[in-house]
């Protein structure tokens, strides 16, 4: 079956950065597999409080109102996809590999086609809607896609307020002298966006080598805050209190009471690498992390509780759901006794 792409850009705030023109491809669909749901899973949200939907590798996208029985979903392409997101109880949005962005209108049941550029080898790692038509995606290399319509066409930007001046220098030197290598050189040269979380009007972002950002603009332009750890950070949370939490390499975790103006860093007693933070509904903070590393904080994050998982299995993303955790990992779905 032949497929032809929606319509996609290249836009920046320094340069356009041209893509080679989309070809029908051959897509093949995921195939439905009885046990796709202990196959490796990426990414898990809560559409509402009676349904999940999970995403991961061969194209699988799957769907529960208990978290115990679970439905696979039409899906058009088998790329690992690694983030889901939904704006309301209908729309919603995939991403993954090959830059691939997926979209449904019927609640996840199926998914259609937005984008997929096999040719570009680098994957999307999260994606963000404000309103049914606005949203935001992110992934290796700083690579940034925007849509204004739905996503009935993505454009990719390029940020450079995230060069450091001596990359922003280099990067003017070669353009001068070698075009196609200014070129190659810029598709590589930003850090690795790993995560988005929208707090009200406020964006923020972080990823590889201690990135940590805001923007008032949804991303349009972003602030970047001060360095307070050179590894990547893989997640960022507000709490019900207000504060800040990032998480990520090596255990490392930092709190700010300030809005990110000052953080502290927390000791979480361990070096596994944390995915992802869940806020429960009773007040607890999860710490979700490789080797079956699971923390848990009673006191709003400035403490935590080893609770090690017996499989040693990665987790890698959950969702607080009819009061219990429900974490996803390299054996599929999880429910973790607490």
């Amino acid at each position: 079956m032949f497929l032809l792409l929606y319509s996609v850009t290249y836009t920046s705030f320094a340069d356009e950065l041209p893509v080679k023109q989309n070809k029908p491809i051959i897509n093949i669909p995921a195939a439905e597999a009885r046990l796709a749901s202990k196959s490796l899973l990426l990414d898990i949200t809560k559409v509402n409080p009676n349904k999940l939907v999970v995403v991961g590798e061969h194209g699988h996208i799957l769907l529960s109102s208990d978290a115990v029985n679970w439905q696979q979903a039409k899906v058009p392409l088998q790329t690992t996809l690694t983030s889901v997101f939904f704006v309301n109880n209908e729309l919603g949005w995939a991403v993954g590999h090959d830059a691939t962005i997926l979209n449904t209108v019927d609640g996840g049941a199926t998914w259609q086609i937005q984008q997929y550029m096999p040719e570009l080898e680098k994957p999307l790692f999260d994606i963000i809607f404000k309103t049914p038509t606005e949203g935001i995606a992110i992934g290796a290399y700083g690579l940034v896609f925007r849509t204004n319509d739905g996503g009935i066409s993505w454009h990719n930007e390029f940020h450079t307020e995230f060069l450091l001046p001596e990359d922003a220098e280099y990067l003017a030197e070669i353009k001068k002298e070698d075009e196609e290598a200014y070129l190659d050189e810029a598709s590589s040269i930003l850090p690795h966006f790993n995560r988005l979380v929208l707090d009200k009007q406020t964006l923020y972002m972080v990823g590889e080598i201690g990135l940590m950002a805001k923007s008032d603009n949804f991303g349009v332009t972003w602030e970047p805050f001060d360095d307070i750890y050179q590894g990547s950070f893989f997640d960022i949370s507000k709490t019900k209190q207000g504060d800040f939490l990032v998480a990520g390499l090596r255990g490392h975790v930092f709190q700010s009471k300030d809005n990110g103006i000052t953080w502290q860093a927390i000791q979480t007693h361990t070096t596994a690498l944390i995915n992802d933070i869940v806020l429960s509904a009773d007040d607890r903070i999860f710490l979700l992390a490789n080797n079956g590393t699971l923390l848990e904080s009673k006191d709003q994050g400035q403490s935590y509780q080893l609770r090690a998982q017996k499989d040693g299995k990665s987790l890698i993303a959950g969702v607080w759901f009819n009061g219990k955790l429900i974490a996803v990992s390299d054996v599929g779905v999880k429910l973790i006794s607490l």
